[in-house]
């Protein structure tokens, strides 16, 4: 069917974005705490940019905690992480946190952007929502469904369909942004919707008689970990300036770390840089710095070795060794299906797990 947009400022056409682009040309009783301050360090200075959402917001702990001191961040949010991706294309930025469904779309249409590890699963806070006055799934049958088209919302709603008895060809994709959904749903223009935490929230406080069909804390959604989210880089950052990738890798769970001893201060330093409440944020990624039921699990450097296949040793929740394998083959096919990529690539063409690697070398974990 054809597809309808109630307004698209966050999934728009790649090839659009980049062709404007182009023109543009740990542990809670003791506190880690900073590297020690040298004086006159020369700064690695890298460009990240994140969407505003609590699970990306590890980057500004990084920053204001000045926990790699020989790294220099400059982060902004740019809403559209297609934008995002445009821009890495053009040389204006380094690194993005996003979903982590992209990698095979930047393989297919040669875009020099890599996958580099997984940060976290959804663990609850994304839901399919269905209105009280629609019976089945079948009958979603010709009527509209709400996703962000082009990410792993869209193959959520193609999965948990199919597995319904419902292809996607047999509803109506309407492309909205998180709050839009929650008006669409409201007011009746769409019959189901993919909602993230806190719009899902939203949503049911305001249609509390809405059916919730399904939750990424279900153990078949939590064990692939099918949503979630990643960091990208660009192959001229990989390939030009290892040690600034390693840097930044590096700040990064630094701040995890950070956020898991000091959670309440953590939450508030996200709160206050993404414009979200503290409760909010909590809502994403807890307040005590453990795995969240009904949010996200936010990984270590350990733990994103182990799902990225770098180091030995098991994932709870079920989830395997070297997930990401399988995940990068289910995004792919369903890329393929959705008509998002043309082919089926290999997962390598589009990972990279140098700086990560490099990482847990220097904290003495033997990496495979």
């Amino acid at each position: 069917m054809m597809k309808s947009t109630l307004k698209s400022t966050i999934f728009r056409p790649l090839l659009i974005l980049l062709t404007a682009a182009s023109i543009a040309a740990c542990s809670k009783e003791s506190t880690p705490e900073p590297e020690a301050k040298a004086e006159n360090v020369k700064k690695e200075m890298v460009k990240v940019s994140l969407f505003s959402w609590p699970g990306y917001g590890f980057w500004y702990i990084a920053k204001e905690k000045n926990l790699v001191p020989e790294l220099e961040l400059d982060i902004q949010i740019i809403e559209d992480p297609y934008e995002s991706f445009g821009l890495m294309t053009a040389g204006q930025l380094d690194i993005t946190s996003s979903t982590v469904e992209y990698g095979p779309i930047a393989v297919d249409q040669g875009v020099p952007v890599k996958l580099v590890t997984y940060t976290n699963p959804s663990y609850g806070t994304d839901k399919i929502l269905m209105r009280s006055d629609i019976a089945t799934p079948q009958d979603l049958i010709g009527k509209k469904v709400a996703v962000l088209e082009g990410g792993l919302t869209q193959i959520f709603m193609g999965i948990w369909l199919e597995e319904n008895g419902v292809a996607i060809d047999q509803v109506e994709f309407v492309n909205v942004i998180m709050d839009e959904a929650v008006g669409a749903m409201l007011g009746g223009d769409v019959a189901a919707a993919e909602f993230w935490e806190p719009f899902g929230s939203q949503a049911i406080a305001g249609m509390p008689e809405a059916k919730i069909m399904a939750t990424s804390a279900e153990d078949k959604w939590i064990s692939t970990a099918l949503l979630g989210d990643g960091m990208y880089m660009t192959s001229k950052l990989l390939e030009e300036r290892p040690e600034a990738a390693k840097l930044a890798m590096k700040a990064y769970f630094a701040a995890v770390d950070w956020w898991k001893a000091n959670p309440i201060e953590g939450n508030k330093i996200i709160a206050d840089a993404i414009k979200f409440s503290e409760d909010d944020v909590a809502m994403v990624i807890g307040n005590d710095g453990e795995i969240l039921k009904g949010g996200i699990f936010v990984f270590d450097k350990e733990e994103a070795g182990r799902f990225m296949g770098l180091i030995p040793g098991e994932l709870p929740l079920g989830m395997k060794n070297g997930q990401i394998v399988e995940h990068w083959n289910t995004t792919n096919t369903w890329w393929n299906k959705f008509g998002q990529t043309k082919a089926s690539h290999d997962w390598t063409t589009g990972v990279v797990t140098a700086p990560l690697a490099s990482v847990l070398t220097d904290a003495g974990l033997k990496t495979e």
